[in-house]
């Protein structure tokens, strides 16, 4: 031992006299370099962090994975369900175009007429919704209110004046975007669900009816394909909360009840309202015998306009409740904590986190140029092949959900093969324009747009 210390002291001996034999220039070389390897270890110690860390606190959703490609049968539901009385809700800005078919759609539900009375709330409108929507068979509500425009409002305006008016006297309400189509059996079938009991609300089945048009319907359509298939039917099995999405929901009128309405006016407040009930322990449950068909923007402005909405929303949400959600799943392990991750990680701004780190690495690359060869070469194999594998996992963990997503409800996508196979490739490109989205939903005040549609009576994939 004292001999090998010994060696110890005389290697430092020589080592301090070389370095005092160095000239200043060589001690400054010497002292960037080390400097430089630091920061370099420091650069990879950085990477290896957030990739695990991305790849624990979403692993969860490659076990939905699973659950979703090998679990297909539906599970067992009442078929004799009692019959429960119902409100259709659809709010409408300048929709006069589709809004008759959707109604129509609502007409033609194979179950009880009397048990279901249909609800327009014509919001802000200066075309004839209203107009259309009572020769329709709706009951309608005009609204006009400048200052507080969205959905979330004019939900809030029907509830409120359906109680006020003592109407209020439904079982619960489903709530729908002008647009859709709803299939026949929709109703039945969210009744036999909603006849169990246990859930404050549930979603749907959400196909599209204008799938195949071009590749930015074909993206919003594998989304919300791949939202029902791997993220809520898996929920459903395991018994934690699903998500509702926009529309094609229902909610139990004991909700409605308790929040004295619909008290969620953020930009997305379907997510706002997703949260709410993981916060107090209501469940959200999910039928995927339920089907509704959603028609998706086909211009690139109004897909920019809506997504940016929801960018912005999510923004919205994660600042206004990632404290409460994170208080929720730091508590003993139950169905509700793990409910408020779910939720946490949902609303977590996962896009905006990986583009600062990909900025970060690209800055150290930048910075790199004019230090010596093996320094910036060295800086290039770290942060530059980081960068680039990260953009190519992206493009392949999404052309993988795209391409299983499609392969699993192949039967329920109804456009030529080949429109098929060449929308999984452009899928993971439709996604990659959120990125440039993200970031203007950072700085940019974004108010709730409407956007039109056309209809199509080939909706329901009959074509």
């Amino acid at each position: 031992m004292k001999q090998s210390c010994n060696i110890l002291k005389a290697c430092y001996d020589v080592s301090d006299q070389v370095h005092r034999d160095w000239s200043e220039d060589d001690k400054q070389r010497h002292f960037i370099k080390v400097i430089n390897m630091n920061m370099i270890q420091l650069v990879e110690a950085f990477n290896l962090f957030l990739a695990v860390l991305f790849t624990v606190a979403y692993f969860y959703q490659l076990v939905y994975l699973v659950i979703g490609v090998i679990r297909r049968k539906h599970w067992n539901q009442s078929q004799d369900a009692k019959i429960h009385r119902y409100a259709a809700v659809i709010s409408a800005r300048n929709e006069a175009g589709v809004i008759a078919e959707l109604i129509h759609s609502l007409k033609e539900q194979r179950y009880p007429q009397d048990c279901l009375d249909i609800y327009v709330v014509a919001d802000n409108c200066t075309d004839n919704t209203a107009e259309v929507s009572r020769q329709a068979g709706a009951i309608v509500y005009e609204r006009f209110n400048q200052n507080k425009k969205g959905k979330g409002y004019a939900l809030d305006f029907l509830f409120r004046t359906l109680h006020h008016e003592g109407r209020d006297k439904y079982d619960g309400y489903m709530i729908f975007d002008a647009d859709n189509l709803v299939d026949p059996n929709f109703t039945a079938e969210m009744n036999k669900v909603f006849d169990s009991g246990n859930y404050g609300a549930i979603t749907c089945y959400r196909n599209s009816r204008n799938f195949g048009d071009n590749w930015i319907s074909s993206g919003y359509a594998i989304w919300f394909l791949r939202e029902a298939r791997f993220l809520n039917f898996p929920r459903m099995l395991l018994g934690t909360n699903c998500h509702v999405s926009g529309t094609g929901f229902l909610i139990n009128a004991d909700v409605i009840r308790e929040n004295g309405g619909w008290p969620f006016h953020l930009l997305t407040e379907d997510i706002e309202f997703s949260v709410s009930c993981a916060l107090k322990g209501r469940r959200i449950g999910y039928c995927d015998k339920a089907v509704i068909y959603d028609e998706q923007p086909t211009t690139f402005r109004q897909s920019w306009d809506q997504r940016l909405r929801w960018s912005k929303g999510f923004y919205q949400v994660n600042a206004n409740y990632s404290a409460a959600l994170t208080r929720g799943f730091l508590r003993k392990p139950t169905r509700q904590s793990w409910s408020c991750y779910d939720m946490f990680m949902t609303v977590a701004p996962g896009m905006l986190l990986t583009l600062v780190t990909l900025a970060f690495n690209l800055v150290v690359c930048l910075a790199c140029w004019g230090q010596p060869v093996y320094i910036t070469n060295k800086i290039l194999a770290v942060s530059g092949s980081f960068a680039c594998s990260t953009v190519v996992n992206f493009y392949l963990g999404l052309l993988l959900f795209g391409a299983l997503t499609v392969l699993s409800e192949w039967k329920q996508i109804h456009i030529p093969t080949y429109k098929k196979i060449l929308y999984v490739f452009t899928f993971p490109i439709f996604m990659f324009t959120y990125v440039p989205i993200s970031l203007a939903a950072l700085v940019r005040k974004v108010e709730w747009k409407p956007i039109y549609h056309t209809g199509s009576q080939k909706a329901l994939g009959k074509s």
